[in-house]
């Protein structure tokens, strides 16, 4: 199958100009639209989207609701078909990646399980994918431990605060320790110190495991603190406006937010967002 490997936007402030040079990526999109036939007619989701995303890069989707950023993510995925365009994962069809278990997934609500305690909850894709009964707890108190939840490791969902119901689902979705880790508006239902917690929490995870990420928000300083890179995406249809290379440093803290620099990527990509 046949992709554009070239589409890798350069540092700074850039529309979908490409690099000829890229290094080998993991997520292809090359000329992607999605169409659908909703209640009134014809719906256009997305339009005429390229879009390279390198191994281990975090790359958050910025855009208004209804702009098709969770459609983004259901394509890459291979939960739908894009209607034209080509997507490649990792060398392949995005389906072979799906048939091997690279994704995981973190969505806005946790989903946890209700009957099942936290470890296992986390202990449920690896049933799943087949993984080791013998390595099965000691991995889920590994992941428990990373996010300080080893204690609560037998409390069931309703014992458990939001914040500590989304640390579990995200490290459900790491559990069988996927390439590829796709984020749904993950923190948007949680409070402002709770959504700040988990944000640092989702780097030190990322940082140890260097996943590639596709983090899909609408909060524009939670984009441009955890991304390497942020996508503005017009509303519907949604299509990219622009692609921002903040080049923040990293490990990132929050103290991070009362830089100079720091405030000057979320005024340039709430700029972008309204242009």
């Amino acid at each position: 199958m046949a992709v554009n490997s070239h589409l890798r936007p350069k540092p700074g402030f850039t529309d979908q100009a490409s690099v000829a040079d890229a290094p080998p990526s993991c997520i292809v999109l090359d000329h992607v639209s999605l169409r659908f036939r909703g209640e009134r007619g014809e719906v256009q989701a997305l339009s005429d989207i390229s879009l390279s995303v390198e191994e281990g890069e975090f790359v958050a989707l910025l855009g208004p609701t209804g702009c098709g950023k969770s459609s983004l993510l259901r394509l890459v995925s291979d939960l739908i078909p894009p209607t034209s365009g080509v997507i490649e994962v990792r060398g392949g069809p995005a389906s072979a990646a799906r048939r091997v278990n690279q994704f995981g997934f973190v969505f806005q609500e946790p989903a946890l399980l209700s009957w099942r305690t936290a470890i296992g909850n986390v202990r449920l894709p690896l049933e799943v994918v087949g993984y080791r009964p013998e390595e099965r707890d000691a991995r889920c108190e590994e992941l428990l431990e990373s996010v300080g939840l080893l204690k609560f490791k037998d409390a069931y969902p309703h014992e458990l605060s939001g914040g500590m119901k989304q640390r579990v689902a995200i490290i459900r979705a790491l559990a069988w320790n996927p390439p590829i880790l796709l984020m749904d508006e993950p923190f948007s239902a949680l409070d402002e110190l709770t959504r700040a917690q988990l944000q640092d929490d989702l780097l030190q995870l990322w940082n140890r495991g260097r996943k590639t990420v596709l983090f899909v928000t609408h909060n524009i300083s939670e984009a441009v603190y955890l991304a390497d890179r942020v996508v503005v995406m017009s509303p519907h249809p949604g299509r990219i406006k622009t692609i921002l290379s903040p080049g923040l440093s990293r490990p990132r803290s929050e103290d991070m937010h009362e830089s100079a620099e720091f405030m000057h990527w979320t005024r340039t990509a709430r700029a972008a967002l309204k242009s």
